[in-house]
């Protein structure tokens, strides 16, 4: 199988040789990093191509390298049941650039995109309805940014008295606690019940 991998991936390369950047075997999975741009033309030759038919996209996702230039990498996951083989198509992005969608490629890359659009910010061009998916409508942020709050910036309750949801800035009434990190053992004084004990 991992032969068979290898060989798929020399394929790809060599039929889209100004489109994909490298293919190589990770961990014994075929991974194909592709340019921002051609990401519609690779995903249309991986699911029309007779020796490729990847027609099921079994997931988009995103990953964010904060000290990276291009922040953002978006990950396509691909099945051929025909074939019996899964292929990873990865891209580069940053904050600025735009990705395209390939919702008009595979249908199942719709929530998938607005998903990354809402978690990361990364947008997705010609997205028929790219809109918040998981966040409240007006929520600000991106949660899974590497450089968003642990906190957030506002919280959401139910006020009893105004009957209503409200929405205020984050508050953290509990003051900053030390903790010491040492075991029962090695901290010192007594636990409670070892006055009980008797001493030799």
């Amino acid at each position: 199988m991992t032969q068979a991998l290898q060989d798929l991936g020399d394929y790809i390369a060599a039929a889209l040789p100004n489109e994909v950047l490298k293919a190589e075997l990770v961990r014994d999975e075929l991974v194909v990093t592709v340019r921002l741009a051609a990401i519609t033309k690779v995903l249309t030759f991986l699911r029309d191509d007779a020796n490729c038919l990847f027609k099921q996209l079994m997931d988009v996702c995103g990953v964010d390298y904060p000290a990276d230039e291009q922040r953002f990498e978006i990950v396509y996951h691909l099945l051929s049941m025909k074939q019996n083989q899964r292929v990873r198509v990865k891209l580069r992005t940053d904050e600025e650039k735009q990705v395209p969608s390939v919702t008009s490629i595979f249908s199942a890359a719709n929530w998938f995109e607005r998903e990354i659009w809402d978690m990361y910010g990364v947008f997705f061009s010609d997205h028929p309805d790219l809109r918040r998916l998981l966040t409240d409508y007006g929520f600000e942020g991106h949660p899974l940014r590497k450089d968003f709050p642990l906190t957030g910036y506002v919280e959401l309750r139910y006020d009893d008295e105004q009957k209503r949801v409200v929405y205020e800035p984050v508050r953290l009434p509990q003051e900053f606690r030390g903790f010491d990190f040492l075991s029962p053992w090695e901290g010192g004084g007594l636990l409670p019940g070892d006055e009980k004990a008797e001493k030799h």
